[in-house]
């Protein structure tokens, strides 16, 4: 929980202190890399730690990842421009990856499948609860003493996660491989390569350029390449980083597809709720920043009693009605009365957090429970990846959504000269006197409308889920005991002594 803490707060942290870090160091053009490059590192190293946890056990990746993100901390408090500062960031990034991806695994390893919904819950607890602290802390810090801390304050709890884990992590033997295992070094840095590059064209493209220009189509077909390029390294390894059987399991691959169109929808609330919040309804940072916070005051309570459901009714159905209420409350947005009260956009965050975490917990349990020890960090890698996936690619598709609703209702305003981008807007609205009242009404119902529509198309994501668990996801997920786990099982109907039950 603590390794969590480290991933998850630092994800976050950051953002309060820029005024603080660009004042010092410089760099405001490039200084949305401080995000972009923690994330990207996080994403792309996922499936390399899936496998080699699998390959070499949990305690070492997680003890390795655990000190990488030390040292990246270290650096980035030593930075002395924005460029090593950014480049320190993609450090913690590597680590963090580690974190994030083998705790989920670690819970899966440790507890028995009717214990695990209160592991997890507790482990959502953690991450919800470091994301939200994350602004407050970073702004304490960087306010009152400096921002170098933001990343030193890593250190004590960082150092305490690493002797409770070296000290009292103790994972099951395992018998030795016959053969030297192997990693498949090629196929590791073809993955970094193709999810770098296409991550960089989805973070930047529509921001530092736009989306039709060179730079843009050039890494989009770059990717590509790549892409193809990654397939085929893959086909021809022994252990390849990312396994066919990965997508060709029905189970794993329609979890994978569900939880990136899960990914997909959260920018919804994560990213443009604030700016509602705080352009539309007039609240201050710390208000707005409540009324994204109270989903994760339900969906931890969901997620810890969703086995209530799913034991009854299997983790198909269940995550199918958690995606259906989520659904509802998504297209629900859009009907709030302009402006409305503050409590309008809580309650329905309220009840998207009870709807998520109904949905999620018991698609990562079901999966997890699919596969034996020697295929779970990997099986729990791509879930990850894709909803990471999902989320880089929500921001750069409903960014451009709602800067193209924004242009277009601004075209008639009362007044010349608006900026037609989402966060210039937001930026103008705070200097009362930047527009007469007119032309704030007319601007605040022009962010109003631009956040419905990409609350629609988070609606529509949610569709995207529901569709790849009907058609794709088994009726019954077949949990497997561990006794009878060997590597590589097959996933069939009549596999003998494989299933345990089917939920």
């Amino acid at each position: 929980m603590l390794g969590m803490a480290l991933a998850a707060i630092d994800g976050t942290i950051v953002s309060t202190a820029v005024p603080q870090i660009v004042g010092d160091l410089g760099g405001l053009a490039v200084f949305s890399w401080l995000f972009s490059g923690y994330l990207l590192a996080v994403t792309v190293t996922l499936p390399l730690y899936g496998k080699l946890s699998d390959t070499f056990g949990r305690k070492p990746v997680l003890i390795a990842g655990i000190i990488l993100f030390l040292v990246g901390s270290v650096l980035c408090a030593a930075a002395w421009n924005m460029a090593a500062l950014i480049a320190f960031r993609i450090v913690q990034g590597l680590g963090g990856g580690a974190l994030q991806g083998t705790v989920q695994t670690i819970a899966a390893d440790l507890y028995p499948l009717k214990e695990r919904p209160r592991i997890q819950a507790k482990l959502s607890t953690v991450w919800a609860t470091s994301a939200v602290a994350g602004p407050v802390v970073g702004g304490l810090l960087a306010g009152y003493a400096d921002w170098r801390w933001i990343f030193l304050i890593n250190l004590p709890v960082g150092a305490v996660a690493l002797w409770l884990v070296v000290r009292h992590l103790h994972e099951p033997s395992r018998p030795r491989p016959a053969a030297r295992p192997r990693v498949d070094w090629a196929g590791a840095l073809a993955v970094f390569a193709t999810g770098s590059l296409l991550l960089t064209a989805l973070v930047q493209g529509g921001v530092a350029w736009p989306w039709l220009s060179v730079p843009s189509l050039g890494l989009f077909g770059a990717s590509a390449v790549l892409a193809a390029l990654t397939v085929a390294i893959e086909r021809r390894a022994a252990e390849p980083i990312i396994p066919g059987w990965v997508w060709r399991r029905r189970t794993i691959a329609s979890v994978n597809l569900a939880l990136g169109a899960m990914g997909l929808l959260m920018v919804a609330p994560t990213v443009f709720l604030p700016t509602y919040a705080q352009s539309v309804l007039g609240l201050g940072p710390i208000a707005a920043g409540f009324v994204l916070s109270v989903m994760t005051l339900s969906w931890p309570v969901s997620a810890a009693l969703s086995d209530r459901v799913y034991n009854r009714i299997g983790f198909r159905r269940t995550a199918m009605i958690g995606m259906s209420a989520a659904l509802l409350v998504l297209l629900a947005f859009p009907l709030l009365p302009y402006p409305g009260e503050p409590w309008h956009p809580a309650l329905l965050m309220l009840l998207l957090g009870a709807a998520l975490g109904l949905f999620q917990l018991p698609l990562i349990v079901g999966v997890q429970s699919t596969v034996g020890w020697a295929e779970r960090g990997t099986t729990t890698a791509s879930v990850l990846f894709c909803r990471q996936v999902g989320q880089s690619i929500g921001a750069a598709l409903f960014g451009a959504v709602a800067n193209g609703v924004l242009a277009a209702r601004l075209l008639d305003a009362p007044v010349d000269g608006l900026p037609g981008d989402l966060d210039a807007v937001t930026r103008a609205l705070e200097d009362p006197g930047a527009f007469s009242a007119a032309a704030t009404d007319h601007v605040r119902r022009a962010v109003d409308a631009a956040v419905d529509y990409v609350y629609v198309g988070a609606a529509g994501a949610a569709a995207l889920a529901l569709l790849a668990l009907i058609t794709l996801a088994p009726r019954r997920f077949p949990v497997i005991t561990e006794a009878a786990a060997a590597p590589g099982p097959a996933e069939t109907a009549g596999a003998a002594g494989r299933a345990d039950t089917d939920r």
